[in-house]
């Protein structure tokens, strides 16, 4: 148990730097909390404290905490996919995609429950916490546990099934589209011999 609060202790703290490390770079949100503490006397860090505690509340009891949810949830993991598809590492990819692949699985888990769901006073909050679990930077966050040992062994025992399924569906589509076009095409060529005839 004691390796494990030490993991933690280091992941926050770990957490804390890329805070700071994030507040002294120069881009528009530390720009903004810097005009607003000159303005106001208050540091950025407690400026950050408080929109982050302000957030929280929202998701509680704000009128569209769905969206909000839902925005950091996919805002923050786009713009880090991105970069991760335009750098020459492979490794923040992979990372990136079992983001994705969790992500969706729990959009669509979502879709079927959420009318359920949305009565929990605590839900939007819970949410958000699972995506940010999801997104974190440490090597056991919740979308490489959950893809390590939930997803990845029901994908490897139906693989060959899902295979031939996607297999069966590609070959009736393109057989289906193929009768479209050769009947459109033969519809075609008979408007075309009835004009010719009336002429």
């Amino acid at each position: 148990m004691a390796p494990y609060f030490s993991e933690m202790f280091a992941a926050l703290n770990k957490l804390k730097e890329r805070a700071e490390k994030f507040l002294n770079e120069k881009n528009f949100v530390t720009d903004c909390l810097s005009k607003i503490e000159e303005w106001t006397g208050i540091k950025k860090r407690y400026l950050a404290i408080g929109a982050t505690s302000l957030t929280g509340l929202y998701l509680v009891y704000g009128y569209g905490a769905s969206l909000m949810c839902n925005l950091i949830g996919f805002v923050y993991p786009a713009y880090y996919s991105i970069k991760a598809i335009e750098s020459e590492d492979k490794e923040d990819d992979t990372k990136w995609l079992t983001y994705w692949v969790v992500y969706g699985i729990f959009s669509l888990g979502e879709f079927f429950s959420d009318i359920f769901l949305y009565w929990f006073p605590f839900y939007y909050v819970c949410k958000c916490l699972f995506l940010l679990w999801c997104m974190a930077p440490v090597t056991w966050n919740g979308s490489q546990v959950l893809y390590r040992r939930v997803v990845r062994p029901i994908f490897l025992r139906h693989e060959a099934t899902v295979d031939n399924m996607v297999s069966d569906i590609s070959d009736k589509a393109m057989s289906a589209a193929e009768n479209v076009t050769r009947e459109g095409t033969s519809v075609d060529n008979d408007e075309d011999d009835d004009h010719l005839k009336r002429q």
